[in-house]
């Protein structure tokens, strides 16, 4: 009985140990001092504001908490393959310094195949990093059809050291107080999502 008490125990203390490294544990952030000029937001409809008045999409909140110019590289609909094709003209060649990303979202809803989607989330950070940008990419957390999607963007960011917020709709789904439909935010929504990110960069401003 003591042996099996005394291994409890230990099993204890090594699961402690686990989950409070992954609950803590912070890999090291590529490029934590960009290079580059411009602060871009760049994703789906989430970036781009559906579901919110002109000016009140999260990138121009965001611009307003820091007080410098925002990109707003959002296009509704978009899914990571079709975003990864057009990288070249709305990110990389615009300057990046700072990139924040809302992608994932379509692939899920359209039931993509999830290991492509994360592959080409993956190539899209690690290609703005190639330039010396820090890259910070907003996760999503869908409670009962969410595949995996939460653990694969904790993946992407581990391996490639781009800042992660967990759920950047944490919050905010099935909140009508904050929600214009069932998947995007009103204007209060996006305020909240700007304030997100805004603590995730606040220290590489």
């Amino acid at each position: 009985m003591k042996l099996i008490k005394a291994g409890a125990i230990a099993l204890a203390v090594v699961l402690a140990a686990y989950f409070g490294y992954r609950h803590f544990y912070q890999p090291p952030v590529k490029n934590p001092r960009p290079a580059g000029e411009n602060i871009i937001c760049f994703g789906d409809s989430l970036t781009y504001g559906t579901g919110a008045p002109q000016g009140m999409d999260y990138p121009s909140q965001l611009s307003r908490l820091i007080g410098k110019p925002v990109i707003n590289a959002g296009i509704p609909g978009d899914t990571t393959a079709t975003a990864l094709s057009r990288l070249d003209r709305d990110v990389l060649g615009r300057s990046p310094r700072i990139v924040l990303i809302t992608l994932g979202g379509n692939d899920l809803k359209n039931r993509q195949d999830r290991e492509r989607a994360f592959r080409n989330l993956k190539a899209i950070v690690t290609s703005i990093q190639d330039r010396g940008a820090l890259v910070i990419v907003g996760g999503l957390d869908v409670p009962i059809w969410g595949r995996g999607f939460q653990e694969n963007y904790r993946k992407v960011c581990e391996e490639t050291g781009a800042v992660l917020v967990p759920d950047i709709l944490k919050d905010l789904l099935g909140n009508p107080e904050m929600m214009s439909d069932a998947i995007h935010p009103n204007d209060r929504g996006y305020g909240i999502m700007a304030g997100y990110f805004y603590e995730a960069m606040k220290p590489y401003l």
